[in-house]
């Protein structure tokens, strides 16, 4: 079974923009990333902490699945 990457929240927001999202705004150490796509936008939340606990990583990558493909997303999160 993958294990998720021991990622920080900047890698995760690089990961994002690679799939066109952009920084919307900050408070405090959360950061929303939006894009637009088809008429609506899309939004995820990611904390920006030099590094994110295992359950927090899966959690944003569950919440990206609805907007990006798990085949596309999978290896950025996980290491096989």
């Amino acid at each position: 079974m993958p294990k998720p990457r021991r990622l920080s929240g900047a890698d995760i927001i690089k990961i994002f923009e690679e799939f066109g999202f952009t920084i919307k705004n900050q408070r405090g150490s959360h950061i929303k990333l939006t894009r637009s796509c088809l008429g609506t936008t899309q939004a995820l939340l990611v904390s920006n902490h030099k590094e994110l606990k295992t359950g927090a990583i899966v959690g944003i990558f569950k919440q990206a699945l609805q907007y990006i493909p798990e085949p596309d997303l999978r290896s950025h999160f996980y290491s096989e």
